[in-house]
């Protein structure tokens, strides 16, 4: 009979097994309700083995923050193909995705949780606004945006976090619907900003020239024209 005998890890790969089994578990409870010790069971070492590639919790809890800050970064990474509507509501999808998976690791990230206070997790939030926000201006062929424009786009991304939350808090509103929604958020944030300045306006007929009939965008304008009449 063969008596299997367990791998031991090295130092990297044992760290990166706590991260992802921590961050895990801050997928589906509150950071502040997940003890060193369920984690420490979850990897299956015990807890002084935790301490000894991890200083404390929060230390583990910033490394798994780390690593999904990064994924939900590249939620914003789109081909520059297509209409920029479409492109946006893939992105959107992506974005609904990580929040449906992680979503009480998401609310603590957003809204502070053991960490809270804590320059590493502001830093880690900021670094997805800023990827998000980079993006969003490379798909509008902008590298020196106005301040009209840069005002839009964060305040687009600020709105798309905000909706997320409470998304969250008992998803009364299907995903389908936020989704497109918040496409046409964008649009209607960069229509205000365009009746108000001549550089947003030309901006805004390039975004639209090339939308089709059935896009998210044309989608927004007839509803409003119906809502007209």
């Amino acid at each position: 009979m063969t008596i299997g005998v367990r791998r031991r890890m090295g130092v990297e790969e044992r760290r990166q097994q706590l991260i992802g089994v921590a961050l895990e578990l801050f997928s589906r409870r509150s950071p502040d309700e997940v003890s060193i010790d369920e984690i420490a069971s979850a990897a299956g070492i015990s807890r002084p083995l935790v301490y000894h590639y991890f200083p404390g919790k929060l230390s583990l809890y910033e490394a798994a923050l780390q690593r999904a800050s990064d994924d939900l970064a590249a939620r914003f990474v789109e081909p520059h193909e297509g209409p920029l509507g479409a492109r946006l509501l893939r992105v959107m999808h992506r974005y609904f995705d990580f929040v449906d998976e992680h979503g009480p690791g998401f609310s603590a990230l957003m809204r502070g949780g053991p960490a809270v206070g804590s320059s590493t997790t502001n830093a880690l939030v900021d670094s997805v606004r800023q990827a998000a926000y980079v993006q969003i201006l490379s798909h509008l062929g902008v590298t020196d945006p106005p301040a009209r424009l840069e005002l839009v786009v964060r305040s687009w991304i600020s709105l798309a976090e905000s909706t997320a939350l409470i998304w969250l808090d008992g998803r009364r509103i299907p995903r389908e619907e936020l989704e497109p929604q918040l496409v046409n958020d964008f649009a209607a944030l960069a229509a205000v900003s365009a009746a108000y300045d001549q550089e947003m306006a030309a901006l805004l007929r390039e975004i639209v020239k090339d939308e089709p009939a059935d896009g998210p965008f044309a989608h927004l304008a007839g509803r409003l024209i119906a809502l007209a009449s």
